[in-house]
Parts: structure tokens; C-alpha cells; sequence
């Protein structure tokens, strides 16, 4: 461990950031040999698509560590007892192990946590070259996209760091880890905004069709917080069955402790501890929510299949795949027990959701943007 008389010691950090630009080489050396030769747009798009897919990747692995519990398998930050991995740490790590067997510190945990760390890591290295090939390209003109969004990608990179930190040093706050879990999800949304603007596709919607999409997608941030706040405050065994909650159709539920948001973890914002009323009214509302979101994602899926172009069919069908998923891993959640493969399984389609709804918007309003230029200019004269 550090001396704190000597300042913050900064050899944990250099090692985890080490450990990330060593893992991040890999990728970025497959990239370049298969896309060196690409057009500068082709690129970018290619590995914007690329660090999306990693990044998903992450969230998943995000969701394992605090399932799993191991969201305090090493609990200072950015290293693990003052080392930059457990094997340094393995004397601190079995200390607490031996007094705690199945406290949050094992050498297991330990590892799930650094892991996860590492690849946060990696997935920063990849934004700041993602960023940095946009300015390069975008200085040469090379490509027509502003770099904003890599740019943008970056700091929300940053901050992600910060709430990381902050879900360790504050001991899994609630609304710290909550906002964690939102800001992954959010990063894959930007990475796929990323995708997008280099290479632009268009999906020309009705107004009405695409009315709906920004209806569902509103839904789905909403329930997909909600979610969040189930995982984090362990509240789907609140209810054990489907379709009723302690064989009720309205439990007792207390919505006013439920979603106070400045509390630590278990802790009812005073002296006293979270009532069960409180987890009972969490989860309520997940599923109440749910019964509104599912139905609205298989109706857009029908109408972008009724009322869509054809193009628009295989992102319909997406979404009807992710309703069924969802639906599946969800009731696995409440009837089996909360198993972790199905925990995962539901935080792996809440990220392809918001994938999808993000490309179609994207996509969407791009080719709306298109109309609205060709009905500014007017009809070309006929040519004499």
C-alpha cells in the first residue's frame, strides 16, 4: 500500500492503463490489417462498428461483475489494494477472504472486478483512437463528417471512468451504479450514432411511424432505469412469481422510499433499513412498465413491416426478437430465482435494444433530413 505522507501513488493507474493499451493493441492490429487499405469513411464506420461491438461486450461483463457481486472484489480504485492486480494483492485479498468466506472480497471476485476494469480500459484506448482518426480524417478532408460525435464519445468515456470510481468508493450506491449501467448503454448508443455519420444510411419512415419509434424509445430509457434500479438495489426477488407478486395482484408497495435516490445501498435514506414494501414497489414498477413497453415494441415491429420500406424489414423482426428475449430472460429472472445467466441475458437485450432503436433513429432522421432539402430546393426545370 501507498504512504498517503508521500501523495497518491500513481502506479496502480499506470498499470491498469498499461494492461488496457496491451489488450487494446490486439483489436486495433486486426483492424488495421483488414481495413488499411479502405476508404477513409469505410474506415471509420468499420471501426466505430468495431469498438460498438467490444463495448457491448463490456456491458455484459459490467452486468456479470455486479451480479455476480463482485463489484467490491477489490475495493479501492483504479487498482486492487494499492497494486494493479490481484497477485500483487493476494496477501490483502486472502486477509479478507479468511475473515469474510462469502464477503465481497475473494480472490474470484477479485479478479471479475480487475477484468472488468482492464476492458474499460481497452474500450478508452479504442475511443481516443477512434477520436483521433475523425480529427486526422475530418483535418485532411478526407471525410465530410464532423468529428463531434467521436469527440463527444470521448468524454462521455471519461465520465464513465468517474461513475466507475465512484460505484467503488462509495460502496454501490444505488443511484452511482444505476447511472453507471445508463452511461454503458449510452455509450453504445454514441458509438452507433458513430457508425452511422460516416457512412450514412437512409430509412425513409412516415411521420407517423416515426412518431412512434421516439415514443418507443422514450419507453425504453424509462424501463430500461427502472431495470437498473431493480438490479442495483436487488430487488427482483421481491417478487417470486408472474403474473402475480406475492400472491396479489397489488402487494403492499411504498413508492415513496422506493425511489429516493440519495441513499446508500439497503439503507432507507435515515437510521433505518430499506423496507421490504420499498423492493416490493421497485419491482412493481419494472413490470408495470413492461406491459406497456412489449406491446409497444411488437406494434412498431408490425407497422415498420406494414407501413416501412423493405429495408425496414429485418430491423422490425430485430425487435420483435428482442420483445420475445426480454420477455423470456425476464420471467426466467422472477420464476427460476434470479439465475445469473439470465440476469445477464436481460442486460445483453436492453443493450441490443437500445443498438437498434439507436440506428433506426439515426437512419430515420437522416433520410427525413434528405426530404426536407429536396422539398427546400424545389423541382428541377425540365431540361429544353
Amino acid at each position: 500500500m501507498s504512504d498517503p505522507a508521500a501523495g497518491y501513488d500513481l502506479a496502480p493507474l499506470l498499470g491498469v492503463a498499461a494492461l488496457g493499451l496491451a489488450i487494446a493493441l490486439a483489436p486495433l492490429a486486426w483492424f488495421w490489417s483488414q481495413r488499411r487499405h479502405a476508404a477513409p469513411a469505410a474506415r471509420l464506420r468499420a471501426l466505430a462498428l468495431l469498438v460498438l461491438f467490444l463495448c457491448f461486450d463490456l456491458v455484459l461483463l459490467g452486468a456479470f461483475t455486479r451480479l455476480s457481486d463482485s463489484g467490491l472484489g477489490c475495493p479501492d480504485w483504479p487498482g486492487c489494494y494499492g497494486h494493479a492486480s490481484p497477485l500483487g494483492a493476494s496477501p490483502h485479498i486472502a486477509k479478507a477472504q479468511a475473515a469474510v468466506p462469502t464477503g465481497p472480497v475473494t480472490h474470484g471476485k477479485a479478479w471479475i472486478e480487475m477484468a472488468h476494469r482492464y476492458s474499460a480500459s481497452a474500450i478508452g484506448v479504442l475511443v481516443i483512437a477512434l477520436a483521433v482518426l475523425a480529427i486526422v480524417e475530418r483535418r485532411r478532408k478526407r471525410i465530410d463528417a464532423s468529428p463531434v460525435w467521436a469527440v463527444a464519445t470521448l468524454v462521455w468515456v471519461l465520465g464513465q471512468g468517474a461513475f466507475g470510481a465512484l460505484t467503488v468508493t462509495m460502496r454501490l450506491y444505488p443511484a452511482i451504479v444505476t447511472l453507471h449501467l445508463l452511461g454503458g448503454l449510452g455509450l453504445l448508443a454514441l458509438l452507433a450514432i458513430q457508425a452511422e455519420v460516416y457512412e450514412p444510411r437512409r430509412l425513409a419512415l412516415p411521420s407517423a411511424l416515426r412518431r412512434g419509434l421516439w415514443a418507443v424509445a422514450g419507453l425504453a430509457i424509462v424501463q430500461i432505469a427502472l431495470g437498473g434500479w431493480v438490479s442495483t438495489n436487488y430487488a427482483v426477488l421481491a417478487c417470486s412469481e408472474f403474473p402475480t407478486c406475492q400472491g396479489s395482484w397489488w402487494p403492499d408497495m411504498s413508492f415513496g422510499d422506493a425511489f429516493q435516490p440519495f441513499r446508500p445501498l439497503g439503507s432507507d435514506g435515515g437510521a433505518g433499513f430499506l423496507p421490504f414494501a420499498a423492493l416490493t414497489a421497485i419491482h412493481m414498477a419494472h413490470r408495470l412498465v413492461a406491459f406497456v413497453l412489449l406491446p409497444g415494441l411488437l406494434l412498431l415491429a408490425w407497422r415498420l413491416v406494414v407501413r416501412g420500406p423493405g429495408e425496414a424489414r429485418p430491423w422490425a423482426f430485430a425487435l420483435a426478437g428482442i420483445a420475445a428475449w426480454q420477455t423470456a430472460s425476464g420471467l426466467g429472472n422472477v420464476l427460476l430465482g434470479w439465475p445469473l445467466v439470465a440476469a445477464v441475458a436481460h442486460t445483453a437485450g436492453a443493450a441490443a435494444l437500445v443498438v437498434v432503436l439507436t440506428f433506426l433513429i439515426v437512419r430515420a432522421r437522416g433520410a427525413q433530413a434528405v426530404a426536407a432539402m429536396t422539398w427546400a430546393r424545389g423541382p428541377r426545370p425540365l431540361a429544353s
